[in-house]
């Protein structure tokens, strides 16, 4: 079959939708005591399957961002820029929400002991603000669509390699002299993030917020890095050259990745430029395979099911991210022991029958499925919730 020229690329909605289902997998466990290692993140330095997830969906989000604005010929007006920071804003509020939907059910919860009437527990509950983790996932997604967004409107795209470099070089230094490498305190990275945003509203690792403040330097090189490429696929129109550029890029940055990882470790949690060449790089080569595979060859049949969650990625992952929270936070009685959803499909039904280890990943299979029945309806209805 001969590839075809076209602007849309179908692989591109399927490995969006990959990395959305993979987020909602690795996400979900029954047991986070009972997961197969391939599903966990590296502890510190190193490199698991899971650990590539984020960031593969961070480099598709570069390529989108470029489809995106090159509606508006890259061009600044303030229509675009409202465009920008509201969507910004949106993306970054729904973040601090899941947070504080979180945080809201914990301290209904506690206050369970200090025999409240309804309303004030649940006022107490839905105000206290002394817990809420102020980054995360997609306050990252936010602050990086919303910096590159506005790098592509006001700089000339051909010093975007120049300032993924600089950033990268200039992060390398700051945890070289920093001592951003080490787990200890005096992490520059953790000093940060403790020092900003608090104990008390980060989601703490070796000190720091895995997507804390610094780090977002070099989340924001991820995504020019995802935005170039989208700008090399989308002025090749043929399917074949695109899949090779894109492979060369993938390869190149792979290499470098690992070949520099000797000096400078690949590392998730402070997003190390060696863990993002690295991860940019087997996007890039992903991506270049699914080109083949889908839009070359033509074999689309299997991909169908991607599909759903990635024309709504976004929604479906916030979708989870609330069923998840609730499946968590609601409490009720069974044969007179006091338990919640999660718990007791897992411990109750799933476990008992097939095992800890696969118990819990059937949990988070069946957490995928439901999602996915859901973004099928929107699939199937030409549904596209825009976030």
């Amino acid at each position: 079959m001969e590839a075809k020229a076209s602007s849309r690329l179908l692989s591109l909605d399927v490995l969006r939708g990959i990395t959305i289902a993979g987020m909602i997998l690795v996400n979900n466990p029954g047991s986070w005591g009972h997961i197969y290692a391939p599903l966990r993140h590296a502890e510190w330095n190193g490199l698991t399957p899971t650990d590539l997830i984020f960031p593969f969906f961070m480099f598709i989000m570069g390529i989108s961002t470029f489809i995106s604005l090159r509606k508006f010929n890259f061009e600044f007006s303030v229509p675009t820029l409202r465009k920008i920071l509201k969507r910004t804003f949106v993306i970054f509020l729904i973040g601090l929400g899941l947070s504080w939907l979180g945080v809201s059910f914990g301290t209904y919860h506690a206050l369970a002991a200090d025999n409240l009437g309804f309303l004030e527990r649940l006022g107490r509950s839905v105000t206290n603000f002394e817990h809420l983790r102020i980054l995360g996932v997609m306050q990252r997604l936010a602050l990086t669509y919303g910096i590159t967004s506005l790098i592509a409107i006001f700089i000339k795209h051909k010093y975007i390699p120049y300032i993924i470099v600089v950033g990268l070089v200039g992060y390398f230094l700051l945890l070289l002299f920093g001592n951003g490498f080490a787990t200890e305190g005096y992490n520059i990275l953790a000093v940060t993030d403790q020092s900003i945003l608090g104990l008390n509203h980060m989601y703490t690792e070796f000190g720091l917020d895995p997507e804390g403040i610094l780090s977002t330097i070099p989340a924001v090189c991820h995504v020019l890095i995802g935005f170039y490429c989208g700008k090399i696929l989308m002025e090749t129109k043929d399917n074949q050259q695109r899949m090779l550029h894109l492979f060369i890029i993938g390869a190149i940055l792979t290499f470098s990745g690992f070949l520099l990882s000797y000096g400078c470790p690949i590392n998730k949690k402070i997003w190390s430029p060696t863990f993002e060449l690295t991860t940019c790089g087997l996007g890039a080569t992903f991506l270049s395979l699914l080109i083949w595979i889908i839009d070359v060859k033509g074999y689309k049949k299997w991909s169908v099911f991607f599909e759903s969650f990635g024309v709504n990625p976004l929604f479906i992952y916030v979708l989870a991210g609330v069923m998840a929270t609730i499946a968590d936070g609601i409490h009720f009685s069974s044969n007179g022991v006091t338990t919640n959803p999660k718990y007791y499909l897992y411990n109750d039904l799933l476990q008992p029958v097939l095992g800890d280890y696969f118990g819990s990943l059937i949990f988070a299979v069946l957490f995928v499925f439901i999602a996915w029945l859901v973004g099928n309806v929107l699939y199937k209805k030409r549904i596209y919730i825009k976030i």
